[in-house]
């Protein structure tokens, strides 16, 4: 049999991989490396910046330099934090590349712009309290233990706080993600800020001693209750219990604010983050070691974790007590 001359073997394989839909699968692939969340923040911050070129009578693509640091200017002016800058910057530069043109936020106007919008308006971030253990609790005793709408929040703000979930993570739980057991129930976690790729992990949730705390036994009186056998744990619920599709993220820290109001805390401090922040205070305080905190936290990085147990010890052996104040 005659073999083909090597430039018609490349030209047929050139042929193979220009399939419409081997193309299909690589755009796919290549937009599945951001999270979703990420792909609409950057969506978002590019379609802001083109406003702000159409507005100025300036070209957004390609951008000049002195157009990325005017927009920089403006935003700070306007009171975004550094933070919100850098991933505006970020979903610019994207835009860019994506577009086969040389990023123009790496230049040096940029860069001396932003400097010194750090240095004046400082890149302290803004912390929400922690929930913690008596906050759990009167969290909880705001809901009814006789509706679905008082089951499902008692079961979130418990699972939330006992397994330091995220808010994304919380509300992506699937009840084939969890399994009862003597110990308490083993929670598979698929996908999460520090495991985009999804190796997933697995975490321990064990019984309680305190049964309005006691994570076993909210999650399955809101499971049996609801009549949820598949499909997400946690969904919306009306008042009326009837419920919809999967809880948003959002909602989470909406309900915990309303259910703070009620206890009597103070809304404006709490965020869906204080379940997992209160979790992590109130396992150090009660002696708890890193590594048992970050297996249950799934904290990448023991400083990471430090920044808050720092902040749970700041009285702890403290050196200005006991001294005759």
């Amino acid at each position: 049999m005659k073999k083909k001359h090597p430039s018609r073997r490349r030209d047929d394989a050139e042929r193979q991989l220009s399939r419409p839909e081997l193309i299909a699968a690589a755009r796919s692939f290549a937009a599945a490396a951001r999270s979703p969340k990420t792909v609409r923040e950057y969506r978002r911050d590019w379609l802001q910046f083109c406003a702000f070129c159409d507005k100025h009578d300036a070209l957004a693509m390609p951008a000049t330099a002195k157009t990325i640091a005017l927009y920089v200017a403006d935003l700070a002016g306007r009171g975004r934090k550094p933070s919100t800058i850098t991933r505006a910057l970020a979903a610019i530069s994207q835009a860019h590349k994506s577009a086969k043109h040389p990023s123009p936020t790496s230049s040096d106007d940029v860069a001396t712009v932003l400097a010194g919008i750090k240095r004046k308006v400082g890149t302290k971030r803004t912390k929400k309290a922690p929930i913690l253990l008596a906050d759990l609790r009167a969290l909880v005793k705001t809901q009814p233990s006789d509706t679905l709408l008082g089951l499902r929040n008692r079961a979130l703000f418990v699972i939330g706080f006992s397994g330091a979930f995220r808010r994304s993570e919380l509300v992506a739980l699937d009840v084939s993600d969890v399994a009862f057991t003597r110990e308490g129930i083993q929670v598979g976690i698929r996908r999460s800020k520090t495991d985009q790729e999804g190796a997933g992990q697995t975490i321990g949730l064990p019984f309680g001693s305190n049964p309005i705390t006691c994570p076993v036994r909210t999650l399955r009186a809101w499971l049996e209750q609801a009549r949820i056998e598949d499909g997400p744990i946690f969904r919306a619920c009306t008042r009326k219990g009837k419920m919809r599709g999967r809880l948003r993220d959002v909602e989470v820290a909406r309900v915990l604010k309303r259910a703070a109001l009620a206890a009597g805390l103070d809304g404006s401090t709490i965020a869906g983050h204080s379940l997992r922040r209160g979790f992590i205070t109130v396992a150090a305080r009660a002696g708890k070691s890193e590594r048992d905190i970050m297996r249950q936290s799934r904290h990448k990085s023991a400083a990471s974790l430090r920044e808050y147990i720092e902040e749970a010890g700041l009285f702890d052996d403290n050196p200005a007590s006991g001294i005759g104040l």
